[in-house]
C-alpha cells in the first residue's frame, strides 16, 4: 500500500466514527423528548386523583402572548322577563348563538360530573379562562360542592333542565316552568347567591314555548355556533375535537363542549390544545351573568341608616 493511501483510509475511518456519534446523539435527543413528554403527561394525571380533584396543573408548553385588552364591558341588568342577552334573529326559536362581542365563550354541558368537571375547572384555572357551565339539576342536587367550586372560580352558570329532557320544549308551559324553576332552586341551594341567567335546551331542541319560559325567569336561551360533537359514540379523539374547534371558531363564537354525561376524557385532553390555541387568537370570556336593577333611593332601600 502506498503512503498516500494510508491517510485516505484513515480519513474515511474518522468520518465513519463521527457519523456514528451523530446518530447516537440524535437518537438520545429524540428519546429524551418522547420520555419527557410522557413524563409530563403522567405527572399531570397523577396529580388528579380518582375523585378528579388535584393540585393546580403546571403549564408545560407556556402560555401564549396576551392579546391587547378589550374595552370594559358593562354588565347587563337582569331579572324576571329581562335576560342578559337579547334573542338573535337567526338562532333556533330566537335563541342566542353568538356572544355579540369579539369575545369567544366556551360552554360546558351535562355536569357537574365528579370525575370530569374538576379536571375541566383545573385546566381553565391554569389558563386563566372563565367559561359558562350548563348544569343538570339532578346532578347539582347530587354534587353541590362541584357547583360551589365552579362559582368560586368565577364561571357563569346556566340551567340545562332537571334531567336532560330532550322533549322539554314540547311539554305544557306550566311543566316547562316547573322544570326550570326546580333546577334553578337546586343550583341556588348549592351555591347561595349565584345567578342563573342562561338556559340551554337539551339537544338544542328549541321551541318558542321553552324560550318564552326561560325569558320569563330572566334567562337567555343559549344555543351555540361551534359544536365539535365531543359527545358522540364512539368518542372522538382529542386531536379531532381540537382541530374542529380551532377551524370553526370566529369572533363572537359560542363553543359547545361537555364535562358530563359520559366519558369526557377526550374533551379534557383536547382542552390542552384548545385553550392555548384559542387564547393566541381570541379573548375567551364567560357569558355575562348580569346584575340586579339599581335600587331606588327611599323606596327600595332606606333613606338613612336605621330607617325601616
Amino acid at each position: 500500500m502506498s503512503a498516500g493511501a494510508r491517510p485516505r483510509k484513515a480519513s474515511r475511518g474518522l468520518l465513519a466514527v463521527l457519523a456514528l456519534v451523530v446518530v447516537v446523539l440524535g437518537a438520545g435527543f429524540l428519546l429524551g423528548r418522547v420520555s419527557g413528554g410522557l413524563g409530563a403527561t403522567q405527572a399531570w394525571l397523577s396529580r388528579v386523583g380518582p375523585d378528579g380533584h388535584g393540585e393546580d396543573v403546571v403549564d408545560v408548553g407556556g402560555r401564549p402572548a396576551a392579546l391587547p385588552p378589550l374595552p370594559p364591558r358593562a354588565e347587563p341588568i337582569t331579572g324576571p322577563g329581562r335576560p342578559p342577552l337579547a334573542p338573535q334573529r337567526f338562532g333556533p326559536a330566537g335563541s342566542r348563538y353568538t356572544t355579540g362581542t369579539p369575545e369567544v365563550a366556551l360552554t360546558f354541558d351535562d355536569g357537574p360530573d365528579p370525575t370530569w368537571t374538576p379536571i375541566v375547572v383545573a385546566l381553565l384555572h391554569e389558563y386563566r379562562v372563565k367559561a359558562t357551565f350548563c348544569l343538570i339539576g339532578a346532578s347539582v342536587a347530587k354534587y353541590p360542592q362541584l357547583v360551589r367550586d365552579i362559582v368560586a372560580e368565577g364561571h357563569t352558570l346556566c340551567n340545562h333542565s332537571w334531567s336532560h329532557d330532550l322533549k322539554l320544549g314540547q311539554r305544557e308551559p306550566d311543566h316547562i316552568l316547573a322544570d326550570l324553576r326546580r333546577t334553578n332552586r337546586a343550583i341556588q341551594a348549592a351555591a347561595p347567591g349565584a345567578r342563573v341567567s342562561y338556559f340551554r335546551q337539551p339537544g338544542g331542541v328549541w321551541t318558542k314555548e321553552v324560550v318564552a319560559a326561560a325569558r320569563e325567569l330572566g334567562m337567555t336561551a343559549l344555543h351555540w355556533q361551534v359544536d365539535p360533537k365531543d359527545w358522540v359514540l364512539p368518542l372522538k379523539r382529542p386531536a379531532e375535537i381540537a382541530a374542529f374547534v380551532d377551524a370553526a371558531t370566529r369572533d363572537g363564537s359560542i363553543v359547545l363542549l361537555h364535562d358530563g354525561g359520559g366519558d369526557r376524557g377526550g374533551t379534557a385532553m383536547a382542552l390542552r390544545t384548545i385553550l392555548p390555541t384559542l387564547l393566541a387568537r381570541f379573548h375567551l370570556a364567560a357569558l355575562p351573568p348580569g346584575v340586579d336593577p339599581p335600587r331606588r333611593f327611599g323606596l327600595d332601600r332606606p333613606e338613612h341608616p336605621g330607617q325601616r
